[in-house]
C-alpha cells in the first residue's frame, strides 16, 4: 500500500515553490508529478501546514443511523433482495446507495441464504436427469 510522502519532502517541495521556481520545476527536481505539488502547495497555503493528513481509518455506515428501521423491514419481509430492500429503504426518505445496503446487511449478519426447504429452480416436468437419459435414448 502507498504511503504519504515524508514531512521533509514536502517542506522541500515548498521551499522550492517559495524560493522563487514553478510547481513543474520542482516536480522534476525532486522527481514527483506536477498534481503533488500543486495540491501541496494549495494545502499549505489553506492550512499553513504541508504535513499529510490522516490516512485510513473506518468509515461509517452509511445506514448505522437507521439500525433498528432495517432490522424491522428485513424480519418483516426476509426474501426481499438487497435491491428491494433498497428501494424500500429508499421510499421512506432514507439516503444510502444499492452496495451500502448488502455492506450493512453483511455487517448485521442478516444475509439471506437458501435452504433445504426452497428447493434449486429446475423446468417444469423435468426430472435431474438429461432428456437423452430419461427417454432410454442410450440404450444399445
Amino acid at each position: 500500500m502507498a504511503k504519504p510522502y515524508s514531512r521533509d519532502l514536502r517542506e522541500r517541495l515548498v521551499g522550492g515553490v517559495e524560493a522563487g521556481a514553478s510547481r513543474h520545476e520542482v516536480a522534476r527536481t525532486f522527481k514527483v508529478s506536477p498534481s503533488c505539488v500543486i495540491k501541496l502547495l494549495q494545502q499549505w497555503k489553506a492550512t499553513g501546514d504541508c504535513g499529510p493528513r490522516g490516512f485510513g481509518g473506518h468509515k461509517r455506515y452509511a445506514l448505522a443511523g437507521h439500525e433498528a428501521e432495517t432490522r424491522a423491514l428485513v424480519a418483516a419481509h426476509p426474501d426481499l433482495t438487497v435491491t428491494e430492500l433498497w428501494h424500500e429503504i429508499r421510499t421512506r426518505g432514507i439516503k444510502a446507495g444499492r452496495s451500502s445496503v448488502g455492506r450493512f446487511l453483511q455487517h448485521l449478519e442478516l444475509t439471506y441464504k437458501k435452504n433445504t426447504v426452497r428447493h434449486r429452480t429446475t423446468a417444469a416436468g423435468r426430472s435431474g436427469r438429461s432428456r437423452r437419459m430419461a427417454s432410454g435414448a442410450n440404450k444399445p
